[in-house]
């Protein structure tokens, strides 16, 4: 039996990740509240790169986003189900706000 690492890192997205996101983003029908977050949090994590001269934080941004855009029609789906969420925690009393 060969030793197999548990957890293999995923690869780093493509050069034009961001701009296939953006699009994606802009083509959603929540684009208008999304474009600006996703700006604002494309352009923190360029600012972050600069300073550390780490991708590690746009490769982070580019997967959080994908995340969003790939879960948001089971949510939308969920919400629509008339699923009861007033019992939910608000997220930024767990993760803080983003400011």
């Amino acid at each position: 039996m060969t030793a197999q690492p548990v957890h293999q890192p995923a690869p780093p997205p493509s050069p034009a990740a961001a701009a296939q996101l953006r699009e994606r983003i802009s083509r959603h029908q929540r684009a208008a509240q999304w474009l600006p977050a996703f700006e604002r949090d494309w352009g923190h994590a360029l600012e972050t790169a600069r300073q550390t001269f780490d991708l590690t934080p746009l490769h982070e941004t580019i997967r959080e986003w994908s995340g969003r855009l790939d879960t948001a029609q089971a949510v939308a789906a969920f919400l629509a189900g008339g699923m009861e969420t007033s019992d939910g925690v608000p997220l930024e009393d767990v993760i803080g706000s983003r400011g």
